[in-house]
């Protein structure tokens, strides 16, 4: 994919630290974005590479029936930045300014225009507000399927709360029950069924 060779040599961004992370050009109709990778993504290549991402393929695995290689193969996972924003002043990881964001989109737009996905999948409030818009409070979009118009793609959206072990809300009620409610959706949309009968994860979870 052209696009990915052209954010690959990215560097927008003066105060975000490199190097670009995204996953394999996969053609895929499930698109999942995040918000920015962390600390050790660049490290290893790839994104949801450390603590959260375990947390999120451990979801998939346990709900979907899918684990983490078969899940980076089939499914094309994006984010909102694409370079490790830094630490916050605070501690955490900094959140990306709208410029930085701003910067990134053209290649969000590029995917989306490429791939035209039928599902997405934002992941963290970050990533759910670049698909929906304002959206209130995790508690009014987790746990519901929804139609939105993305980049000039009409495309279901499931959110999903952020996986990061500095983060409650998927741990505790509601969010412990809406998040096993949006993924039960997630498994039973039509492409992720169908993702998973290729392979062969429908007959074997029955």
């Amino acid at each position: 994919m052209l696009l990915q060779s052209e954010l690959a040599r990215c560097h927008a961004c003066p105060d975000m630290i490199g190097p670009v992370v995204h996953g394999p050009p996969i053609m895929s109709r499930i698109y999942l974005l995040g918000q920015a990778p962390g600390p050790h993504e660049g490290k290893i290549g790839k994104p949801f590479a450390w603590t959260a991402g375990k947390t999120l393929f451990r979801w998939f695995e346990e709900s979907l029936g899918i684990d983490e290689e078969n899940f980076r193969s089939s499914i094309y996972m994006s984010a909102v930045a694409r370079c490790f924003p830094g630490k916050a002043k605070g501690g955490g990881d900094r959140k990306p300014s709208p410029e930085e964001i701003d910067r990134c989109e053209k290649f969000v737009r590029g995917e989306i225009e490429i791939l035209q996905p039928e599902l997405v999948i934002p992941v963290g409030s970050l990533a759910i507000s670049r698909v929906l818009g304002d959206f209130g409070k995790l508690d009014g979009v987790i746990g519901k399927k929804m139609r939105a118009k993305w980049h000039g793609a009409t495309v279901d959206v499931i959110p999903l709360p952020h996986p990061s072990g500095a983060s409650t809300w998927h741990r505790v009620e509601p969010g412990k029950s809406l998040l096993l409610r949006a993924l039960d959706l997630l498994k039973k949309h039509p492409r992720m069924r169908e993702l998973r009968s290729e392979r062969g994860e429908d007959a074997r979870s029955g």
